[in-house]
């Protein structure tokens, strides 16, 4: 399939620096209803949902994977997207041309300088598209006090923040902001950023209509940011990440199933574990491993009704998947409607209800 019929035009104004607030306050864009958008705001939700109704959640936490550095006078921006172990782990650099294995990184923040710096990393290998693969010089069990020492939240790279040296970079409050509010289990390096608009009064308000509520987790790489390049979606390769599904969670969801009530993914991470998981007889099964599928139009889907999400980048996986989910044609449509009523886009940017046309 040509990569090129899911591009679209945007004026880069409406890419959303910062989040609404409060989060709830964000806009929703109803595109339940055949041949109809409804413009709404998120703590509508629970208004538009059924009593019955599961929410499946990605309740993975974001480390602040983003790290400042230099390799003698080579100044390096390292954001972490796979651990191979502990201690050892893949990474987008900018200006990695300027590296090589054995090569050490020392990094710093705007409070502790790279003279000071005791935080180092080694380069072991380089792999193009793949990135460098480094291993921390510290103990395996200090990296993560580390991270939250030396480390931003890795934010997408169409959010700009100034560098750690210029003193400006902790202005905005992206370690509260670029976390969901029921993030449990440390380990993404993206925010399944469908779950930002999330508040404690919306879950309220969803638990008093009867909405059931369901966790798992998939732990998000930055390779989620990551453009296709190739001219053909069968070209593209899909980054793994690491994802859970309890047995618990598959049986709520499946007696839902079984009753005949919605399964409404919060977030295209949710939808790709789902799937990852259920069988072709829509039967969802425990799952704990890595997942690169990628999914295009022409996919029936197995295990959902229904999808909350933010707007997403052109030519991307994400668009790719929801056209999947909506159909192309209606999602060029409802994107050039939100483009015309400005909508904030990408990560911090306002949300979507999207019915699932294509199942089994």
């Amino acid at each position: 399939m040509r990569v090129d019929l899911f591009d679209f035009e945007l004026d880069k104004e409406l890419i959303a620096k910062e989040p609404a607030n409060p989060r709830d306050a964000s806009r929703l864009m109803d595109v339940t209803q055949d041949d109809k958008i409804i413009d709404r705001h998120f703590y509508d939700l629970p208004d538009i949902l059924q009593k019955g109704d599961v929410l499946v959640f990605n309740d993975t936490k974001v480390i602040p994977a983003r790290l400042y550095g230099r390799r003698g006078e080579a100044e390096v921006e390292v954001t972490l997207y796979h651990p191979e172990n502990g201690q050892t782990w893949w990474a987008f650099i900018k200006n990695s041309k300027r590296l090589h294995p054995e090569d050490i990184i020392t990094f710093y923040t705007s409070e502790i300088s790279y003279e000071q710096s005791d935080f180092k990393a080694k380069v072991l290998e380089k792999h193009g598209e793949d990135g460098v693969l480094l291993e921390f010089l510290c103990l395996v069990d200090d990296l993560s006090k580390k991270l939250e020492i030396y480390g931003l939240m890795p934010l997408p790279p169409y959010i700009k923040r100034e560098k750690p040296l210029s003193g400006l970079w902790n202005r905005y409050n992206d370690k509260e902001n670029y976390q969901t509010v029921y993030a449990k289990y440390a380990g993404a390096v993206a925010a399944p950023t469908a779950g930002l608009h999330f508040t404690d009064n919306v879950l309220r308000r969803l638990e008093e209509k009867g909405i059931t509520k369901v966790f798992l987790t998939l732990h998000v790489g930055a390779g989620t940011f990551l453009p296709v390049k190739t001219e053909d979606t069968k070209d593209h390769k899909m980054h793994a990440e690491y994802g859970i599904i309890t047995k618990d969670a598959c049986d709520i969801i499946n007696k839902a199933k079984a009753e005949g009530r919605r399964i409404i993914a919060v977030g295209t991470t949710s939808v790709r574990l789902l799937e990852s998981a259920g069988d072709d007889k829509g039967v969802l099964h425990p799952f704990n491993g890595e997942t690169s599928i990628f999914i295009t139009p022409g996919y029936k889907f197995k295990m959902i009704d229904g999808i909350i999400t933010n707007f997403h980048l052109p030519k991307s996986t994400l668009f790719m998947l929801i056209c999947a989910i909506a159909g192309t044609e209606r999602m060029k449509a409802a994107y050039a409607h939100a483009i015309k009523e400005k909508y904030r886009f990408y990560s911090y940017g306002d949300s979507s209800i999207l019915k699932c046309v294509n199942k089994i």
